[in-house]
């Protein structure tokens, strides 16, 4: 086992207000620390879903665990070939290399903590999706930058099945 000490000197506060909100309705996501504030010991956001929609299409990471913490609403969250739904207060964590993904429980919201640790830089990967949404860059651009973020597409059909 290797211990990761993370290298960082002043508490990190980031007031509401202050964070980067990528997207809205029926997904938006607040930017609220990245690995290189936090010394590389974490990434965090929040995620709000509407309506049922989903968070993240099935992907692992390699080198970081992600934690979802529901703080109101419900969720459907993917770890391996399970699907579990998660309400307020419910804690998921999922680690290194195993298959996973997030929606709002159709018809429902959701509102979810999302963190991973070690840390990987990730606000630019949000800002990308938001990039592919608008449609400035296609969907597949994505397949490009996996190995950059830590995060590695697949196909699920646990997945499929409960959200079709």
């Amino acid at each position: 086992m290797s211990l990761f000490v993370p290298r960082f000197d002043e508490t990190v506060i980031v007031r509401e207000a202050e964070a980067e909100v990528v997207g809205r309705a029926p997904s938006t996501v607040r930017l609220l620390a990245d690995s290189s504030r936090t010394g590389g010991a974490l990434s965090t956001q929040r995620v709000t879903l509407t309506a049922g929609a989903d968070g993240a299409r099935p992907h692992w990471h390699d080198h970081s665990a992600e934690m979802f913490f529901l703080l109101d609403g419900a969720a459907e969250i993917l770890s391996g070939d399970d699907v579990v739904t998660a309400g307020p207060g419910d804690l998921v964590v999922v680690p290194p290399g195993r298959p996973h993904a997030f929606a709002a429980v159709p018809g429902a919201d959701a509102d979810l903590l999302i963190v991973l640790t070690p840390g990987v830089e990730r606000f630019e990967y949000f800002r990308h999706l938001r990039r592919v949404a608008l449609g400035e860059v296609t969907p597949e651009s994505l397949l490009e930058v996996q190995e950059l973020y830590d995060n590695h597409f697949l196909r699920s059909a646990a997945w499929d099945a409960r959200r079709a």
